[in-house]
């Protein structure tokens, strides 16, 4: 039987309990278990308000009339009694409850494996930020990204003077990867940079951004070949960087 795996394997019981699957004593050792012990009560609790709500989902379904008369005639009840066994010697009865239990059991398994494969997936993260911090401890540049539409703010906050003929370069390091360029950014200005896609899909806290001083165009080589002076993690964006998400401006 799959579950899920944050589930303890001792409290399925209190799963097939709620579901009928339990034979007459463990059924029975399981309601004398949550009259007497809190734990086992909330157990059964948590399992009903879990499987309780499938069943919901089921509409009514009105048997045939003559279904009845055939599981009758099927188990000989109306049969005159000198020409049928015992009901223990039945084999079309024994035949009838294997079947049903079976398809008892199968439902509960297929309830079972519906919360284990059917949790609700995790929203991605819509936008994420950057405090890019220099050598000397102070904040150069904050980078905002906004997921959605694939793009990069930076606002330069205190950076370093950068000589004539130099300019300032970001670079996206995923983790054990190269260096991946993003775009050349400014020490005056805030810069809109456009994402691709296979970059944003390399986004998220096990990277980091970093930023080096190159020849004035960007690195001749595509990675960095001057001084790198400054590097942040990237996390999810805080409610006070999203009033940087706005619509691209020109480059300064």
């Amino acid at each position: 039987m799959n579950t899920p795996a944050d589930d303890d394997p001792g409290d399925l019981r209190y799963a097939e309990y709620v579901l009928g699957v339990l034979d007459a004593d463990a059924r029975a050792a399981v309601e004398r278990e949550v009259t007497a012990d809190p734990h086992a009560a909330a157990a059964e609790a948590h399992w009903r308000r879990r499987l309780l709500p499938l069943a919901e989902e089921i509409g009514p379904e009105t048997p045939p009339p003559q279904l009845w008369a055939r599981i009758r005639a099927a188990l000989e009840f109306d049969a005159p009694a000198d020409t049928r066994g015992g009901w223990w010697e039945n084999l079309r009865l024994w035949h009838w409850l294997t079947f049903g239990s079976g398809a008892l059991l199968a439902a509960a398994c297929a309830a079972l494996v519906v919360l284990a494969t059917h949790r609700p997936p995790t929203p991605p993260i819509p936008y994420m930020a950057a405090t890019i911090m220099q050598t000397d401890g102070q904040v150069g540049w904050t980078a905002t990204m906004d997921i959605g539409k694939a793009r990069m703010i930076v606002v330069p906050a205190a950076p370093q003077p950068v000589r004539a003929g130099r300019t300032p370069e970001l670079w996206l390091i995923p983790p054990g990867a190269r260096p991946i360029a993003v775009g050349l950014i400014s020490t005056r200005a805030p810069m809109t940079l456009a994402l691709s896609a296979s970059l944003v899909a390399r986004l998220g806290p096990t990277a980091r951004l970093a930023v080096s001083i190159e020849p004035r165009g960007g690195s001749p080589t595509g990675q960095p070949t001057g001084a790198v002076v400054a590097t942040g993690a990237i996390g999810a964006a805080p409610a006070s960087a999203l009033r940087l998400v706005r619509p691209p401006q020109r480059s300064a």
